[in-house]
């Protein structure tokens, strides 16, 4: 192929390839880039699509606070073998035993709800034991006090030990779970613990329930003799007749700060295998016991219980200053407390 040259000078030649082989050189680049270009954005497409797949599978619902408690996304709960300190299981010693404990509030049932499962055969239950100030000073008291429970060498009215296949107690959202609840959450996972957050729907029904347990605890109106749960119709009574009045200036702002309260405690332990129960749902429908017996994998059976409601009937016949709570609560999110029962 011809070439031209140039003569810039007598000393100086510059020789100029020609035009058609820099076209040709210029497409073959333009090509190679596109080529490229194409294979790159493939690649990236496929890398984005399969990451999209891999955070979806990812994504996982642990549990929503809802009226229908939907146990399936639950993980079976572990199996323990514990050795305890204080006495031998002998031929129970190859029964597995699983750990759970109660999240509650003061009066919201709580107590009746551990009778009924102390009811079961197979469940020991062992009460409020971190009531006692000591058990909660800090968390080493805290864990101290947890391994002592679940190695089964806790003794109270209600330990079956030897062939127990449940073993708790209950635990008050104002007796150190709150304060601790990053370091209790990491013991209750690892050490594969349920829980059973009981609460009460109707919050101001609670709150007559306080009220009156504390006038008793000073008034004690059985006989000199104070009781926060009673087995006699005539014990609970007695009991009813005391009418609380109700601070109706603060009345909205304390439902609130329970309410906010409850929510606190479902959010830091959200990701426990827990299950929600309400305390309202349990009195009207008896297969809610059932759905606690199979969240902790026992033999279903009847559960009773000796305790005896105290406060029963309309709100309007239980608080003593009730036409200022029922103007308070009127026309507000909290209207329905006053009609509902239990």
């Amino acid at each position: 192929m011809a070439e031209y040259i140039y003569l810039l000078s007598k000393d100086a030649v510059i020789i100029k390839p020609p035009k058609k082989s820099s076209m040709l050189l210029r497409m073959v680049v333009l090509m190679f880039a596109m080529t490229f270009g194409v294979y790159i954005c493939t690649i990236c497409r496929q890398q984005i699509s399969s990451l999209s797949k891999v955070t979806i599978k990812n994504i996982q619902v642990i549990d929503e606070p809802s009226n229908t408690a939907d146990h399936s996304v639950f993980h079976v709960p572990k199996l323990h073998y514990p050795n305890p300190e204080s006495f031998s299981r002998e031929e129970c010693v190859d029964n597995p035993v699983r750990y759970f404990a109660i999240v509650s509030t003061q009066r919201s049932g709580s107590g009746w709800f551990e009778t009924l499962l102390n009811s079961h055969v197979n469940v020991s239950s062992n009460g409020e034991i971190f009531s006692v100030l000591d058990r909660r000073r800090n968390f080493s008291a805290i864990v101290e006090t947890l391994d002592r429970v679940y190695n089964l060498d806790w003794f109270s009215s209600a330990s079956k030990n030897e062939c127990s296949a449940a073993v708790g107690f209950k635990w008050m959202l104002n007796q150190g779970v709150m304060e601790h609840h990053e370091e209790i959450v990491e013991y209750l996972n690892r050490r594969g613990v349920s829980l059973i957050f009981l609460f009460r729907r109707n919050l101001l029904r609670r709150m007559v329930s306080l009220l009156a347990n504390s006038y008793d605890k000073y008034a004690k109106l059985l006989n000199g003799t104070h009781k926060s749960h009673v087995h006699t119709t005539e014990e609970a009574e007695t009991l009813s007749q005391f009418k609380p009045i109700v601070n109706s200036t603060l009345l909205i702002s304390d439902l609130r700060r329970a309410e906010i309260l409850v929510a606190k405690a479902l959010e830091y332990y959200n990701t426990t295998r827990h299950m929600v129960v309400y305390y309202e749902d349990l009195v009207k429908d008896s297969k809610k016991l059932e759905e606690v017996q199979e969240f902790l994998r026992l033999p279903v059976m009847e559960l009773r219980s000796r305790q005896v409601k105290i406060h029963k009937g309309p709100l309007s016949e239980l608080i003593k200053n009730w036409e200022d709570v029922n103007k308070t609560l009127y026309g507000t999110e909290y209207e329905n407390y006053l009609r509902v029962d239990y």
